[in-house]
């Protein structure tokens, strides 16, 4: 059974800035498949985690986003202290935002809590952004 991860996405102002800073971390005129994060505490239920489970991204106080996991690998930072690397699908897929308290590192997110993807119709490039949220929280779309 999958599970998932909850995170903070730091410095990041929208699931769009997300996906520019993924595709500004790529050597020119290359496509990644995948993006590498690190963490300093290694998950303890990696399987459940790597049988579909995706990263979900606290964005400016709300889950906003999510990547799907691919696979972890145990590595050591420059320091030689003990990381866990976890890889992501390079897609974003933008979530039914909802509202998150900040915290530290990560957590454990049951597939039943978590949002359901957003249709990409709600990313429509015409429509403003107030008008987007504007539906968003009257569940229109």
């Amino acid at each position: 059974m999958a599970l998932n991860l909850i995170k903070l996405c730091v410095g990041v102002e929208s699931v769009d800035h997300l996906r520019d800073e993924i595709n500004e971390s790529r050597p020119a005129g290359t496509r990644a498949h995948s993006v590498r994060i690190t963490t300093r505490m290694a998950p303890k239920r990696a399987d459940e985690l790597l049988a579909g489970g995706s990263l979900y991204w606290v964005i400016k106080g709300s889950v906003a986003a999510r990547q799907r996991i691919v696979g972890m690998e145990a590595i050591r930072d420059a320091a030689g202290v003990s990381r866990t690397a976890i890889d992501l699908d390079a897609e974003v897929v933008a979530v039914r935002p909802r509202p998150c308290r900040p915290f530290q590192g990560w957590r454990y997110l049951r597939v039943e809590d978590s949002p359901v993807d957003l249709p990409r119709a709600a990313f429509d490039d015409a429509m403003p952004p107030a008008m987007r949220r504007d539906l968003l929280e009257l569940c229109l779309i």
